[in-house]
């Protein structure tokens, strides 16, 4: 019983360096990409590239709070199946981006980024953390 735990516990660190990884590759893609997080969709952080002064479990659950809300508000006007949440403020942007079902992309960049750019390389980013999640 207890090789089984500690073989759950290896796999997921694996999981989450990898997970990490991918999260620095996008953040290298451009220097207006200041931060990336992959949480879940209730909440919980499973890999981020944030600054130390911000609080990864309430960013998480906000996160997950902000899509769910999205999600609903895009049932209720028949939208269809939500791909996505952009929030613009005057310091900059913030895209959650689906995952899979059961994870989501967070990014956050300077007002000076390439919209386009970031919405496809977030597309692209979030494919890969739904295959590494299958793993």
């Amino acid at each position: 019983m207890m090789a089984a735990i500690k073989n759950d516990d290896l796999q997921d660190d694996l999981k989450k360096r990898a997970l990490r990884s991918i999260l620095r590759t996008l953040n290298t893609f451009s220097a207006d990409i200041e931060a990336s997080a992959i949480i879940t969709t209730d909440g919980m952080m499973l890999a981020s590239v944030l600054a130390e002064s911000t609080d990864e479990d309430r960013f998480g659950a906000m996160c997950a709070s902000l899509l769910a809300l999205a999600d609903r508000a895009a049932q209720e006007i028949a939208r269809g199946t939500l791909k996505q949440v952009l929030i613009e403020g005057d310091k900059g942007v913030m895209l959650l981006v689906y995952a899979g079902s059961d994870a989501v992309l967070a990014v956050a960049a300077r007002p000076t980024v390439n919209l386009g750019m970031v919405f496809i390389e977030a597309r692209k980013t979030a494919a890969k953390v739904e295959e590494s999640m299958r793993i």
